[in-house]
């Protein structure tokens, strides 16, 4: 459904405020509802120059380090396919690491940008240089700055081995695996790892002044699968339209949603916790929403991608500076949130509930009531999910699992009495009663003689 005309001026406005304010030779950006992109829109020349070429949203421009989100995923797919563990030590899979400080380190510390691997590489700034390859990389080095799993730590270079691991397990360079297993079928025929025209050079814009670099363009060799991919407004809105769920059957619906685990907090000094990584994929925790998504930077050039794990409406913003956006990716998003808010989902009887109704209704652990209720999904849900101890549980072949903080991946199971009807509830070990202690519960320790006395 289209989007109001007040509202595509409330956005128009907005991205043109964000070209001004912050200087920026061009800027382009586009919104994502229903899997769909509903808005785009491009201000600047890519040359920055008054008479230069506009830019449009079919203008690439570098991606920087969402890059790795396409790496990531080709790694789960691969883990789907039965090619590997996200356990498994990364010299099982490239045996030329066993003899370096990385060698140990599991393929998810890797994604999750917990392995402990240096941030960058031993050469020089590999941004601004021509990047070596795999064997120059491994010959470098690369050291460990943390024990693995004890921290996050940011690692380009660790994106680097997932590229090569990729590139090891699928037979053709990293590059091509994606191509052929994401950017093809996803229609994204515009996103390649170098620039195709018409592209955006890169630009470094002085502080002090109007006046711009040029910044260097090349390929990074080893490091390419940490940030050397380019793309456009209309390609990159598919990418987010495949974290919002639409993954045309190339990733299942729970592997995207294992991604999206906040595995690792970016534990920055003086801020809330409000940031952290999953298997590939930044994570973001706002207000109680969660969002998933990445930032991206390279010399020249600015990019965001974030999606709404709820509602799977997205946002995809490029710039062609080396600094200075501004907070540009969170402000559209609000407008369209606010502007046009997605309507409640209207609510329906469903008969089917009708074998559930012997669940329904309080339960006591110990002496703590919880309220147990029918969801409109076909689940659960145990008091109130994200207080105490409440969650929602949802069924499987064995039973009732739960989804939610405490009681997270734990069996919840009814007994039945002599009679027939249900008469108490084990969760994870702990057992819940009609009443507080109910002697007919068969309350683990024994109800006392006096009962309540």
């Amino acid at each position: 459904m289209p989007l109001e005309t007040t509202t595509v001026a409330a956005l128009d406005r907005r991205l043109a405020e964000e070209q001004s304010t912050c200087r920026l030779p061009s800027i382009a950006a586009g919104l994502v509802r229903g899997g769909e992109l509903v808005w785009s829109g491009a201000v600047g020349t890519v040359d920055g120059r008054k008479d230069g070429e506009p830019a449009t949203d079919d203008t690439q421009y570098r991606i920087g380090s969402i890059t790795k989100t396409f790496v990531g995923v080709e790694v789960l797919r691969l883990r789907d396919e039965g090619a590997l563990d996200l356990s498994d030590r990364i010299d099982a899979h490239l045996p030329e690491t066993s003899d370096s400080e990385f060698g140990h380190v599991s393929v998810a510390q890797l994604l999750s940008h917990s392995s402990g691997l240096q941030a960058e590489t031993n050469g020089p700034w590999w941004e601004r240089t021509e990047g070596g390859d795999w064997a120059a990389l491994l010959a470098s080095r690369p050291g460990l700055r943390f024990r693995p799993g004890a921290r996050f730590h940011y690692s380009n270079t660790g994106y680097a081995v997932l590229g090569e691991l990729v590139g090891r397990l699928r037979g053709v360079p990293w590059d091509e695996a994606v191509r052929a297993g994401l950017l093809h079928p996803l229609g994204m025929a515009r996103t390649s790892l170098r620039p195709q025209a018409p592209s955006a050079p890169g630009w470094a814009v002085h502080p002090l002044a109007d006046l711009v670099h040029v910044e260097p363009e090349h390929d990074a060799g080893a490091l390419a699968p940490a940030g050397q991919l380019w793309s456009t407004v209309s390609d990159l809105a598919r990418w987010a339209a495949f974290l919002g769920g639409r993954t045309e059957g190339l990733l299942s619906a729970a592997t995207l949603a294992e991604m999206c685990l906040p595995i690792v907090v970016n534990d920055n000094p003086g801020q809330a916790w409000t940031a952290a990584h999953g298997l590939g994929w930044q994570v973001w925790n706002l207000e109680g929403r969660r969002f998933g998504g990445h930032g991206g930077s390279m010399p020249g050039f600015l990019a965001g991608l974030r999606v709404d794990l709820e509602t799977g409406d997205g946002v995809v913003v490029f710039a062609n500076a080396t600094s200075g956006m501004g907070t540009i990716t969170v402000d559209l998003m609000t407008l369209l949130a606010k502007r046009e808010p997605l309507p409640p989902t209207p609510w329906t009887a469903d008969a089917e509930q009708v074998g559930g109704l012997e669940l329904v209704g309080d339960w006591y652990w110990g002496t703590t009531a919880y309220s147990l209720r029918l969801a409109a999904d076909g689940g659960l849900v145990l008091g109130e999910p994200g207080l105490k101890r409440g969650s929602r549980f949802k069924r499987t072949e064995t039973g009732w699992v739960g989804l939610d903080s405490y009681h997270e991946g734990e069996p919840l199971v009814a007994h039945r009495g002599p009679d027939g009807h249900v008469s108490h509830l084990d969760l994870a070990s702990f057992r819940f009663s009609r009443t507080p202690y109910d002697p007919t519960a068969q309350i683990p320790g024994d109800v006392h003689p006096d009962r309540w006395h």
